[in-house]
């Protein structure tokens, strides 16, 4: 006796390579399952791949209708793939707007339709006409560019683009540093730096030498508590001039500067005397320096002792110790010393103290200080109110 032929319809036959492709089930499980020959059933599933890609399949030859529509469906996928590519490739190799457009117009004069050829590279028809409209409009110069020019021209052409962008920040022109910096290269406008040195200190000799009280604690908690003090040189036609500058370093603000052709004791004590007589400091102010004969002479420390000071020197050989002044004079012979030409000392002296009192204490943008001048900062500490401390009696 025969086991009876099992036949089944076209839709249980798409059911079970549904449950194969779509479920993620193997033949095996199928099979097992429904108590179905293996053999049938892969049949199936390749005929079901073989109508997907719009051949006549395992079985009956399809009709010339169906031939037609399976034709049309493949090209449909053809002209999809195509179109898929393009806009791929085109999103890949990341163009430029003007090279997009360009295309666009060139099309446009092959009779492609501006809303078809849009389409086909995913941009819009608005911004391919407002580019075109802008081509046309007249040159006219951006206002962001005019406010850079002027913000550079006012640092002295020292400013870099953070301190540009803060600047332009401050006229209420939203811009980025990228950006800027893509402006100044379209400008030119580039700060130029320039790196010197001079050994000034004269270490080498029997004076009596301070302890390091500072100890790189330069960032006190308020105005005239640390000053830092040092000796640079400038030159001109006329022979060297030296600059003894004091700084306060809550501020960075230059407190007391002197000026003279040579190096005597005078020379730092008419800086420090500036500095007493703008600020009245309070007893216990630390005065640090670094071991020059100058900051170790008697005149000197006769000057500290009568105000209440507290000398402090760096440790010998090390500039570290008084590494905010040695980045005053760095930036004080970027911005200006080296962009000048003295012809003499007197001509020098008018320009740095201008520096001083015109630019850096009062304009000059200081990264340290939020990007504020040292006496803009100070006005702004000084108005905030006094922290309470709850809790002590």
């Amino acid at each position: 006796m025969t086991d009876k032929r099992r036949t089944f319809d076209d839709s249980f036959k798409l059911q079970v390579v549904k449950m194969i492709k779509d479920q993620g089930l193997t033949v095996p499980q199928v099979c097992r399952d429904l108590n179905i020959g293996e053999t049938a059933v892969r049949r199936w599933v390749q005929q079901y791949e073989a109508e997907q890609l719009g051949q006549p399949g395992i079985g009956k030859p399809l009709t010339a209708e169906q031939q037609r529509i399976r034709q049309l469906e493949q090209e449909n996928r053809q002209l999809k793939m195509d179109n898929d590519v393009l806009k791929k490739a085109n999103r890949l190799l990341c163009p430029r707007a003007e090279v997009t457009y360009r295309l666009v117009r060139q099309l446009q004069q092959k009779a492609c339709s501006v809303a078809y050829v849009c389409r086909l590279l995913g941009i819009s028809r608005s911004g391919f006409y407002e580019a075109n409209r802008r081509a046309e409009a007249p040159a006219s110069v951006c206002p962001v560019t005019v406010q850079l020019k002027a913000s550079f021209a006012a640092s002295g052409g020292c400013y870099g683009s953070r301190p540009l962008r803060k600047a332009l920040r401050a006229k209420g022109m939203k811009i980025g540093v990228y950006k800027i910096r893509r402006l100044m290269r379209a400008n030119g406008l580039r700060s130029a730096w320039k790196r010197k040195f001079v050994h000034t200190t004269d270490s080498k000799h029997d004076l009596p030498v301070a302890e390091n009280v500072l100890n790189r604690q330069f960032e006190p908690e308020a105005v005239n508590k640390a000053w830092v003090a040092d000796i640079t040189y400038i030159r001109t036609r006329s022979g060297w001039l030296y600059l003894a500058v004091v700084l306060d370093l809550f501020s960075r603000k230059i407190v007391g500067w002197s000026m003279a052709p040579n190096m005597p004791a005078e020379l730092v004590c008419s800086a420090m005397q500036l500095a007493v007589a703008q600020r009245q400091p309070p007893p216990g102010l630390i005065a640090h320096s670094d071991r020059g004969s100058q900051y170790a002479s008697a005149s000197y420390r006769a000057l500290l002792a009568r105000n209440d000071m507290q000398q402090s020197m760096s440790r010998k050989g090390n500039c570290w110790d008084n590494s905010v002044m040695e980045r005053f004079f760095l930036s004080l012979k970027m911005e200006r010393v080296w962009r000048r030409d003295y012809a003499n000392h007197a001509e020098a002296i008018r320009d740095i103290t201008e520096y001083i009192v015109g630019f850096y204490n009062n304009e000059r943008l200081h990264s340290k200080l939020g990007y504020l001048p040292p006496t803009v900062y100070e006005r702004a500490m000084a108005s905030k109110p006094p922290i309470e401390v709850s809790g002590i009696s």
